[in-house]
């Protein structure tokens, strides 16, 4: 027999949950601590499924009803009010912009103006690739740490630590910006280092000592590769800019004839603006790229697509296809032109400004960035003549002065 207000009001606990049923599958699940739960149960596909209404007296006998037959008209044409309910909520946390793809979209918009081109577009590449398509839809208040850690450690199952490594970065910068603006009580992205999988050990941007730099030269010179590919890696070497400030530098930035390129703010990475000193070796190596790419915006123009840059991998692959897989990278030269110039005895405050190097005052930073063009310029030009003699030498010629 069907229920009636009366029953399910009368309702009473008992040691073990019992069950008031009603009519075409509808009941009422009654608990040992008091609470009443309106539940459907159907089947779809072949499998019997429970469907969750709600508890009573919020709702009522009648309303659990109309849920009901609501319920079993999505199932009589295929569909699990389970999943339906799933996507509904999904739909309408999207339309408040409380998902996680919201907040983290609106997250980039706000710090990209703060970052170098190169950060924002490495955070949007995580957000696109890696983030969103498993927590974009997802409530941010809603999303706990265990859920974080389990999606780490997918991540950490393909063992793409690097990858993991950088989600729980940019997780714990969204979720504190989320914290900040009060649509979370507290941050679930952080400490996720701490459970995180050991990664095999790795040398970051690694060089190759002095004695192999001579064969290093000399493989680069007999590269039989792309030539705009082989002039990157000799800038890299001549310069020691950051990769990512190479490979995206446009034309209008140098000034060849006084042998200078001022890197914007906007595309450093301490967001500060740079000035390079260009060797003579380095302006002749662009006199010759602009006769291939001067038409174009970028130096380094994409081959497919010159309103793009080369590829970010393209540098290191170059140095790998030399033999120099883990031995040498583009990010090594920075610290190859440190070590050495270190070593030689040049003052480090001109190498930390060659390097682009932050300095904590702000006032200090400018005075050196005046003070250091002339300086940096001969520095730079003994470096350059240094590699241009090693390069047709089998070992490392000594020098005998300092500088300071």
């Amino acid at each position: 027999m069907a229920l009636t207000d009366t029953a399910v009001r009368q309702a009473k606990p008992k040691e073990k949950p019992y069950k008031l049923s009603d009519s075409q599958g509808l009941y009422l699940d009654v608990r040992p601590g008091g609470s009443k739960l309106w539940r459907l149960k159907y089947r779809i596909a072949g499998k019997e499924k429970l469907y969750a209404i709600g508890s009573y007296p919020e709702i009522s006998l009648s309303d659990a009803r109309i849920e009901r037959d609501k319920a079993r008209k999505l199932i009589a044409i295929g569909t699990d009010p389970v999943h339906d309910r799933k996507e509904q909520g999904r739909a309408r946390a999207l339309a408040d912009g409380n998902t996680f793809d919201g907040l983290a979209t609106e997250w980039l918009a706000y710090n990209s103006p703060r970052w170098a081109k190169s950060t924002a577009y490495k955070a949007n590449l995580y957000l696109k690739n890696a983030l969103i398509p498993v927590l974009g839809t997802r409530p941010v208040a809603k999303i706990t740490r265990p859920e974080l850690v389990d999606f780490i450690r997918s991540i950490e199952k393909r063992e793409t630590f690097d990858v993991a490594k950088k989600c729980r970065q940019w997780l714990n910068q969204i979720f504190r910006y989320a914290l900040a603006k009060g649509l979370i009580q507290y941050n679930p992205a952080t400490d996720l280092d701490i459970v995180a999988a050991a990664g095999p050990r790795v040398r970051h941007h690694p060089f190759v000592p002095p004695a192999e730099l001579p064969a290093l030269l000399d493989a680069v010179a007999n590269y039989k590769g792309n030539f705009l590919t082989k002039c990157a890696v000799r800038l890299l070497m001549l310069t020691a800019v950051r990769p990512g400030e190479l490979r995206a530098a446009p034309w209008s930035e140098f000034d060849l004839d006084n042998a200078l390129w001022t890197i914007p703010a906007d595309r450093m990475k301490m967001r500060r603006a740079h000035v390079v000193p260009l060797p003579k070796q380095a302006v002749a190596i662009l006199r010759d790229l602009e006769l291939l790419t001067g038409r174009f915006d970028l130096v380094f123009a994409g081959r497919n697509d010159p309103k793009r840059p080369m590829s970010e991998n393209t540098i290191n692959k170059c140095l790998g296809d030399l033999g120099y897989k883990g031995r040498q990278t583009g990010h090594g030269f920075r610290h190859m032109l440190s070590t050495e110039l270190n070593g030689k005895g040049y003052n480090k405050d001109w190498i930390e400004r060659q390097l682009a190097h932050g300095d904590n005052d702000e006032i200090r930073a400018t005075y050196n960035h005046a003070q250091y063009i002339d300086q940096r310029r001969d520095m730079m030009q003994w470096w350059a003549d240094r590699l241009e003699q090693l390069e047709t030498s089998s070992n490392v010629i000594p020098v005998d002065f300092q500088r300071g």
